[in-house]
């Protein structure tokens, strides 16, 4: 929301001896965010007004005069012009030497032809200006001020009203009261402690008729429409504004039009009320309807463009057709003309969802629009087209017709909240006395009788004792309120999820793996790119209602696409090697339920010349024992066709299967552009967690020498090491403390469908030095679960 300072000096609270800085800053302060603010005259320095005293033709040119121009210094200023227009005694722009121009034209002094020109005479579109700011002026040539309006000498910009500065706030969506300059200026008249000047409209009507004579107006669509009021006008001379209103305009980014349409903005700035005026003699039967629109309606706006419409948009229609869209734009077939005699003011109050939603299916926001999506309020009608007539009558551009038409749908309830002062301060941490409180309220027009706070229908942020003790805090003033330490201590930190969590980021990254963060919306086409059967549950996903695209149209339900696509992109940018890694969310749909399961995945990918199968499965068991994790089991997996068929496996601790490791499959690889070997894991981290050991406890060091036997194994070629391992530590007992594989043998002396494995044993007590009968015992009871179990015998 932009503010002229002028105007609110000028109109409702002079705060002219405040500098700008100190107004922004204290406006920040209050509650008011200044985005920004700047000087209007910034551009444009070192321009006057100037009279030209004499003209003689250039010597060396056929179309140039050098003019003797008084800037009112002592001496006339010769300057060098080939404008057409200007004459002996006109009062014109004059650009001294070192002067600046908009869009940082630089004047200086200089030759033309020979003669020395001491600066420019100004054409107004050299200055910024356009002819909507000066209708009436010649554009083609240099711009003959009035000398009703201009002396020599004068800067130039208090001519042109840029003697000014603009501040643009950003207001929150709950003060909708101040999208206008009287909210405004009520927060700045109470931001520095002073009461502000109300101007109430005063219309004297005419003996033009009345409006009950000439209009009927219906509200059909009662719920979107909780005010409709209507005044007329009658016998419109339609020119253009005067020049303070159309200043004021251009100050907050208005262009200015004509009179009746300029009257219309002005109030929508002053007042927050977007109005809007119908050429009364298209308005079919003399009849306003406001209703929804039909299937297969259109409407050429008023920017020229057919607006094709559906039901449930709101439309201002006359007794044939639709004519407007209630709170965004007229159309073209009711619009001001030049020859436009009798207008129709609208200010109502329309809903703020519907708006909203009309603006953004026909693709249109307007600054009518952006306000009554803000649910403005619906007590603001009348006051505002009461400003408008007024400022017809005192532009003398129409005759105010008697009566005003005013359909209330809804009244607001009175809304009340008691004054606290003891629970105010003891949430502020202050000590200000109820009288100062009210004070503060009253500066704000927030009546107080007795205990109870009158909240007004232009604030409908305050609903609790809270909002009362923000609006003291901040007139009190937030910088003054001492620092004080909290009453109660409070305890942060890191649930044991996000402990595990940090610990596997920190053993991953230990390993050399760098981490990613993938977005969880994906494309549908993921789940061909990694070859998933058309029959997998993992294609159920949760589609997005608004997606940006097809390609983050669905919520990921798993998170391999992810990581392949980002090695994909290493890969494209030619970097020989990668380990990433990534925490990632998957979402998996529930029968029955609202939301999916959103179990959580350690991914890790890596591609580069020293990678394997079995480097990353040591990796992976590395990351399990950082995270004291039970012993992972590895069972081949040749179905999976995201991973090659025969360097694969299902990770599994106790039973409980958490994901899948192994090389991409190359047809996947190939379709995210890997030509070489990618490696991955997946692991659902989720699961990990009820899996890990108990904390660790002390144990001292063993008092008593380990025995270590080694055995060699022949066993079928089918048999993994793992299956090997696990009957031997069910049979060891509690002598056994570790087991290593330090051997693997294919060849003389094995059958071709054999292999043998090579085992070190180490067997310990801790009571006792084991003895050779001991340690036998073992191995004999090691050897025959063997062969029971797996037809494993002694080499």
């Amino acid at each position: 929301m932009k503010l002229n300072r002028k105007w609110i000096n000028e109109e409702f609270v002079d705060l002219s001896h405040v500098s700008d800085k100190e107004y922004v800053e204290t406006l920040t302060v209050f509650g008011q965010k200044v985005e920004t603010y700047e000087r209007m005259d910034a551009e444009i320095r070192n321009v006057v007004v100037g009279r030209v005293l004499s003209m003689v033709r250039h010597p060396n040119s056929d179309h140039m005069f050098i003019c003797q121009v008084d800037v009112g210094r002592e001496e006339p200023v010769q300057i060098v012009t080939g404008a057409q227009n200007v004459h002996e005694g006109d009062l014109v722009p004059a650009a001294l030497h070192n002067s600046w121009l908009p869009g940082g034209v630089h004047i200086t002094k200089g030759k033309l032809r020979g003669e020395v020109s001491n600066g420019m005479l100004c054409s107004f579109a050299e200055l910024g200006l356009t002819q909507n700011d000066l209708p009436g002026v010649f554009a083609d040539g240099i711009w003959i001020l009035d000398p009703g309006e201009a002396s020599v000498g004068q800067d130039i910009n208090t001519v042109i009203g840029n003697d000014d500065t603009v501040v643009e706030f950003e207001i929150t969506n709950n003060r909708p009261d101040c999208y206008s300059i009287i909210g405004l200026a009520r927060e700045s008249a109470a931001a520095f402690g002073m009461q502000m000047k109300h101007h109430e409209p005063v219309v004297h009507g005419s003996d033009a008729g009345s409006i009950f004579d000439k209009l009927d107006v219906e509200v059909p669509a009662e719920d979107l429409c909780s005010r409709y009021t209507a005044r007329m006008v009658a016998n419109v001379k339609i020119g253009p504004s005067p020049k303070w209103l159309r200043q004021r305009l251009r100050a907050n980014g208005v262009r200015p039009i004509n009179n009746i349409v300029d009257i219309t903005n002005y109030v929508m700035l002053e007042y927050g009320q977007p109005m809007h005026a119908f050429d009364y003699r298209y308005i079919s039967s003399g009849r306003i309807v406001v209703r929804e629109a039909v299937e297969g309606e259109s409407l050429t706006t008023l920017d020229g463009t057919v607006r094709n419409l559906k039901p449930g948009m709101l439309v201002i229609a006359d007794g044939e057709r639709a004519i407007g869209l209630a709170g965004i734009m007229g159309g073209e077939n009711s619009e001001i003309r030049d020859d436009t005699t009798t207008v129709v003011f609208e200010s109502a109050n329309f809903n703020g969802t519907s708006i909203r939603q009309t603006a953004l299916s026909l693709g249109m926001r307007t600054e009518a629009s952006g306000k009554f999506e803000k649910s403005l309020d619906p007590m603001m009608t009348v006051p505002a087209v009461q400003r408008a007539c007024e400022l017809v009558e005192l532009l003398e551009c129409g005759d105010v017709m008697d009566g005003t038409i005013d359909i209330l749908n809804h009244i607001p309830e009175e809304k009340t909240v008691l004054l606290e002062p003891e629970k105010i301060n003891a949430l502020l941490g202050t000590d200000i006395s109820r009288e100062e409180m009210v004070r503060y309220l009253n500066l704000l027009e927030v009546e107080v009788d007795g205990d109870t706070v009158k909240v007004p229908s232009f604030r409908p942020d305050l609903n609790h004792m809270a909002d009362i003790a923000e609006e003291v805090g901040r007139s009190y003033g937030y910088n003054k309120i001492p620092t004080t330490a909290f009453k109660t201590s409070t305890q942060g930190g890191y649930t044991p999820m996000m402990l595990l969590e940090n610990k596997a980021g920190t053993v991953c990254r230990g390993l050399g793996y760098s981490e990613i963060i993938t977005y969880s919306f994906v494309s549908p086409a993921i789940f061909d790119q990694i070859r998933l059967p058309q029959d997998s549950a993992l294609r159920n996903a949760m589609r997005i209602q608004n997606p940006l695209g097809e390609d983050t149209s669905i919520m990921r339900t798993i998170a391999l696409p992810s990581m392949l696509d980002i090695l994909g992109r290493n890969n494209a940018y030619h970097n020989r090697s990668a380990k990433l890694y990534e925490l990632a969310k998957i979402y998996l749909p529930t029968e029955g339920q609202v939301l999916p399961q959103e179990p959580k995945m350690l991914v890790l990918g890596t591609y580069g010349t020293n990678e394997t199968f079995f480097s990353l499965k040591g990796e992976l068991e590395a990351v399990f024992s950082a995270l004291r994790v039970r012993k992972a089991t590895y069972t081949a997996v040749k179905d999976n066709p995201s991973y090659h068929p025969g360097r694969c496996a299902r990770v599994s601790v106790d039973g409980v299967d958490l994901g899948y490791m192994g090389q991409v499959h190359p047809i996947v690889a190939r379709n995210y552009g890997i030509d070489g070997e990618v490696y991955c894991a997946e692991i659902n981290f989720t699961r990990l967690f009820d899996l890990r050991l108990p904390d660790p406890t002390f144990s001292p060091l063993p008092k008593y020498p380990s025995v270590s036997r080694d055995l060699a194994l022949v066993c079928d070629e089918a048999l993994t090491v793992a299956q090997v391992e696990d009957v031997i530590r069910a049979s060891a007992g509690k002598l056994l403390r570790n087991i290593k594989l330090f051997d693997i043998y294919r060849g003389a002396g094995i059958s071709p469908d054999k292999k043998s494995l090579a085992f070190s044993l180490e067997l310990r007590a801790d009571d006792r030095t084991l003895t050779d009968a001991d340690s036998e015992q073992t191995v004999q009871r090691v050897l025959t679960a063997l062969k029971d179990k797996l037809n494993v015998v002694l080499r």
